[in-house]
């Protein structure tokens, strides 16, 4: 629970806290919706479009969650400005979105991929620093759920892109050029409001932490949030794939990308005005503990009825604890919490990378996903269960 008085500064506070919340809401959108998630609802599209393969389709996001990894890493030390990287992440996810609709060649498109997975990196790591430690000086925390809102309604954005394109028999290139040009637009929008600290000094000093600060606690906040990023990853990059496999129809099958991401976005701002009860610990366990019980949802409801269930309990959740999680480790940390945000980030993208592997894996040598759905529900509830320790 927050009960810390911080330091407001003199101004128009509430104008700039909502403005500044609406520009981290737009990078976030960007970074995450299209520059991370942009590639599910498209892969379904390059498939008909280019005969891309479930293996090829695979290899593509693993690029992704390898330089969402590497820019997680690198973000640990960085020195530079939260807003410096934030412009910089948000460039570069603009510009290789749309030349994934430029370019065909499958070489190009994974170094394409990579180099938006190091951005969205960038972009959500320095944009909670910059964003929840701007909110709290101006005395307006509670925004922090209109932040992260963001990345619920860059999905929307993208998942209603794809709808479009598909209703008019376009191809993918349509798709990524559509985004790449939304993505520019809003990094252009928002420029001018993503201002530096009043503190250069404070704002251009590296994130990391002295040694003696990675004690047990900050491993388990580390591991528990890597758990969340191999829980989360299974229905998060085969919900559309899983979908068409029931219904043929893009305008049926297209719409399980959208209903995640709205679910994300009206569950963040529930779950902000939620913390004035609940702590953000408390929010996270729980947040894990309905995210396990929709990775397996589609177990127990089969057909088109339990994909849309798994859409909404799993959307419901992972921006939710993206919140809660590195809002705790702000939390935990104080100066040195973005050293902590971006191990965390780190360990996510770690678990992100794995989980595909040994699904990949369970899926060969069992012949279907019901092990590995099990495997991600037990990960998160023991995850959980961990959390919940003192």
């Amino acid at each position: 629970m927050r009960h810390e008085t911080p330091d407001v500064e003199p101004g128009p506070a509430s104008t700039s806290a909502r403005t500044s919340a609406l520009a981290g809401l737009a990078a976030l959108a960007v970074a995450m919706g299209i520059g991370r998630f942009a590639f599910t609802p498209i892969l379904p599209m390059m498939q008909e479009d280019f005969g891309l393969s479930v293996s090829e389709g695979g290899w593509l996001a693993t690029a992704n969650y390898l330089g969402y990894l590497v820019g997680a890493l690198s973000a640990i030390g960085m020195r530079i400005r939260p807003t410096a990287a934030i412009r910089a992440g948000l460039l570069v996810i603009g510009l290789s979105t749309c030349a994934m609709g430029l370019e065909h060649r499958f070489m190009l498109w994974a170094v394409l991929r990579a180099l938006a997975g190091i951005a969205s990196a960038w972009v959500l790591v320095f944009v909670s620093a910059w964003a929840l430690e701007r909110l709290a000086r101006l005395g307006r925390s509670d925004l922090s759920g209109a932040v992260y809102s963001g990345v619920g309604a860059g999905i929307v954005i993208a998942g209603g892109v794809c709808l479009v394109v598909m209703s008019l028999h376009a191809h993918s290139a349509e798709a990524w050029l559509s985004l790449g040009g939304i993505s520019i637009a809003a990094t252009a929008a928002i420029w001018p409001f993503v201002r530096a600290s009043p503190s250069p000094r404070a704002a251009a000093a590296p994130a990391t932490a002295p040694p003696d600060l990675w004690n047990a606690e900050f491993r388990r906040l580390v591991l528990c949030y890597g758990a969340f990023g191999f829980g989360y990853i299974i229905p998060a990059t085969f919900l559309p794939a899983m979908a068409k496999t029931i219904v043929e129809d893009p305008r049926l099958f297209g719409w399980a990308w959208p209903v995640f991401g709205a679910a994300a976005v009206v569950s963040t701002v529930f779950a902000a005005q939620l913390q004035r009860f609940l702590s953000n610990r408390a929010a996270w366990v729980w947040g894990h503990f309905v995210m396990a019980l929709g990775v397996v949802i589609p177990l127990a409801v089969p057909g088109l009825p339990g994909i849309v269930i798994a859409a909404l309990l799993v959307g419901s959740t992972f921006v939710v604890i993206t919140m809660v999680g590195l809002e705790e480790a702000r939390r935990a940390a104080g100066p040195h919490a973005r050293a902590l945000m971006a191990a965390m980030t780190s360990a996510f993208a770690l678990g992100q990378i794995l989980g595909p592997v040994i699904v990949g894996l369970l899926v060969q040598s069992t012949g279907g996903f019901a092990p590995a759905l099990i495997l991600a529900a037990a990960v998160l509830a023991l995850s959980a269960f961990s959390l919940r320790r003192p």
